[in-house]
């Protein structure tokens, strides 16, 4: 790697920034100051800059309890982004694997690994999805019965081409529901029950393939263990 690109990655420097401070002499190579923003360095290196140890941020997983009012998004908006609420260095750079709506709380991942995150959200790849819906009108009886067959063979979506894949549908009492997905359309699960004439009311996802939230509050997040990470390769 460029010794330019490495003090990015490490600092927050940008590309420019690290070519200065390389011109004013402040970079070190195993006790060499190097000014060469060209230089490549490698793994047994030690690279010192303003009186620091620098390292390479290694990819990174986590899953994160979001509450209600925070964004999935890269951009800042009008509410807090769920990356802002991960204390890891360069954490600005974890992206979320799928996406939930801003009043959307549960489980989110969040990684830096790009065909992890594809792995996880590729709709091949039937990676189910738990969520718990409260909805405006209870479902009961035959209604029932017609959104539990409705759901199964898949419904067409307003402006989509094709139905969604086959979810299931289990009640937990009369206005509260627990869907299983397999795949992650846009604002799907309130759009499946409003294509039965109901309205979602609140929305938390509970799960994501092996994954739950376990004891985690909202807000809080914690980083994958290396066999959760392998269980989506």
């Amino acid at each position: 790697m460029r010794l330019d690109r490495f003090l990015a990655e490490t600092t927050d420097l940008t590309r420019s920034l690290a070519k200065k401070a390389l011109q004013r002499g402040e970079v070190s190579i195993n006790g060499v100051v190097v000014k060469q923003p060209t230089t490549q360095v490698s793994d047994e290196d030690r690279i010192e800059w303003a009186g620091q140890t620098l390292e390479l941020v290694g990819l990174r997983y986590v899953m994160l309890n979001k509450p209600a009012d925070v964004e999935c998004s890269a951009r800042r908006g009008l509410y807090p982004r769920a990356v802002d609420l991960i204390d890891l260095p360069k954490a600005e750079r974890l992206q979320t694997v799928g996406r939930l709506d801003v009043d959307t709380t549960g489980l989110v991942l969040l990684t830096d690994d790009g065909q992890w995150s594809h792995r996880v959200t590729s709709p091949r790849r039937r990676c189910a999805k738990v969520y718990r819906a409260v909805l405006a009108e209870p479902l009961v009886s035959g209604a029932l019965d017609e959104a539990v067959r409705r759901f199964e063979e898949g419904i067409l979506l307003e402006g989509e081409e094709k139905p969604t894949l086959p979810a299931q549908l289990a009640m937990l009492g009369p206005c509260e529901a627990e869907l299983t997905l397999y795949e992650g359309r846009y604002h799907q699960v309130k759009r499946m029950f409003a294509a039965l004439g109901n309205r979602v009311t609140a929305l938390e996802r509970i799960s994501i393939g092996p994954l739950t939230l376990g004891s985690l509050r909202p807000g809080e997040w914690r980083e994958l263990s290396e066999a959760e990470v392998a269980a989506f390769v």
